[in-house]
């Protein structure tokens, strides 16, 4: 099973890049973040005929999340459980039945939290601590499951270009990175560092100074998964190229492969 995330910011601004992409690499699932549509005017049909399911979670112009799959789903929901008054779409879920196994997905877009401090990092915090319960709850399902997308978080100095111009930055505060911690040491492993453990693997350039043509980017969206999950692995890899085509997202995909 090959399951990847994608923040593609903008559904409709990258559907051809998104297209071409899914036809290349041919993933199973899909995890999009920032579709930035509502559920209604989300593009359905030409990815459908590339034989995916599609679960959305959609806003208008903001956030926004969907789940692609060429596998059956189950048991879909949407919004992170902890807040009902959130109306922020960012969290999708969904249990997916694979050949072998069935694995519980959930797809994210955590909050940029800047600037910070300011009442979006405390929402970006708040939000973090709503993640922790739902991780707590589901580990001790004691199955396959992950969470991923863009989490918005430089865990460690060597996910990053250069630190310097990120240390008042919501996503390298220390606040933020122990957060992410804190998250992992439930139990959870960050598939691509349990394959990979070299620097200068990212997965965002930004669109301004020339980012990508100097490789000045950071490791922002990864896969954490129960042991349950972890024992499936099979590879975690990032499609950096992705990044050079006409009008791309400024993130690349990120996929990882599963015994299920």
């Amino acid at each position: 099973m090959k399951i990847a995330s994608f923040n593609i910011n903008g559904i409709k601004a990258r559907l051809p890049a998104l297209l071409a992409w899914l036809e290349e690499s041919k993933p199973d699932v899909v995890l999009l973040q920032e579709v930035k549509s509502v559920d209604e005017n989300f593009p359905r049909e030409p990815i459908k005929d590339l034989g995916y399911r599609i679960e959305t979670h959609g806003q208008k112009s903001f956030n926004g999340v969907a789940i692609l799959s060429k596998l059956p789903l189950e048991d879909v929901s949407r919004q992170l459980p902890g807040d009902d008054e959130d109306t922020q779409a960012r969290w999708i879920e969904a249990t997916v039945i694979g050949d072998k196994e069935a694995v519980r997905v959930c797809g994210l877009y955590l909050p940029n939290g800047n600037p910070a401090p300011g009442p979006k990092y405390d929402y970006k915090l708040s939000w973090m601590e709503r993640m922790h319960t739902h991780a707590q709850k589901l580990m001790t399902l004691e199955e396959p499951a992950l969470m991923a997308g863009d989490y918005n978080v430089i865990p460690q100095a060597e996910d990053c270009w250069d630190v310097t111009p990120w240390l008042n930055d919501a996503l390298f505060l220390p606040k933020s990175r122990r957060a992410f911690e804190r998250v992992k040491n439930l139990g959870f492993t960050d598939a691509f560092r349990a394959c990979n453990r070299m620097p200068m693997n990212y997965t965002f350039w930004d669109y301004q100074a020339g980012a990508w043509n100097k490789n000045n980017g950071i490791r922002i969206d990864h896969f954490l998964l129960t042991p349950q999950c972890a024992d499936l692995l099979v590879d975690c890899q990032i499609d950096r190229n992705v990044r050079g085509r006409e009008k791309p997202s400024d993130h690349v995909p990120i996929w990882l492969e599963l015994e299920a």
